[in-house]
């Protein structure tokens, strides 16, 4: 009984040996296999970590690249009313301008009315008759600067009206555009009534 339980137990423990035998290359394998995961696991890291600032720095040179997009559009937007208002203030300027020297008369017309003048003393110089010579000579030149006033009322009309349409215009603009308005409204009313004899009539060669 003795010697079979001997047999019997060194028997087992050379089982339990030629299996422990058996287990260590496996173990090995999967400790090498988990070695090799976690080298794969930390270069990936590595390469994550390299990856990362350069990410980042295109991050950093796209959102640059938009601000100074942004930074030209408001600068443009910017721009564009004061250069809007600064032609809207001209106009309102000259218009101002073009009425009062509808009102008063410029050197065009003086010009184009000595040059009537001058035709009409031409052809009335051999036999014109008095009624003749105040028409030739004194009516075609006072209808001529009225027409050359009215143009200019006209002009400064027009250009009144249209810095008023426009929108955005300080008050000072404004304001001044009004009178334009006002002085060439005035202005052609009374080149209209010049021209037209409206408001004086010529002389007669009896009166």
């Amino acid at each position: 009984m003795d010697t079979k339980t001997t047999t019997e137990k060194t028997g087992e423990n050379a089982d339990a040996a030629a299996t422990a035998e058996a287990a260590a290359p496996v173990e090995e394998k999967a400790a090498i296999a988990l070695d090799k995961q976690d080298a794969e696991q930390a270069k990936e890291q590595d390469a994550e970590r390299e990856t990362e600032p350069a990410a980042a720095l295109a991050d950093a040179d796209a959102d640059e690249a938009e601000d100074g997009d942004e930074d030209d559009e408001l600068l443009a937007e910017a721009a564009a009313p004061s250069s809007a208002g600064i032609g809207g203030a001209a106009a309102a300027v000259v218009s101002a301008a073009l009425g009062a020297v509808a009102l008063t008369g410029t050197w065009t017309g003086k010009v184009v009315s000595e040059r009537e003048t001058l035709l009409g003393q031409i052809k009335t110089s051999g036999s014109g008759t008095p009624a003749q010579q105040i028409s030739e000579i004194y009516g075609d030149a006072w209808h001529s600067t009225a027409l050359v006033n009215g143009v200019f009322a006209l002009i400064a009309l027009l250009v009144a009206v249209l810095v008023l349409v426009l929108p955005g215009r300080p008050a000072w603009v404004r304001s001044v555009a009004v009178a334009g308005a006002v002085l060439g409204g005035l202005g052609l009313l009374l080149s209209v009534g010049t021209y037209f004899d409206l408001f004086l009539s010529l002389p007669t060669a009896g009166s």
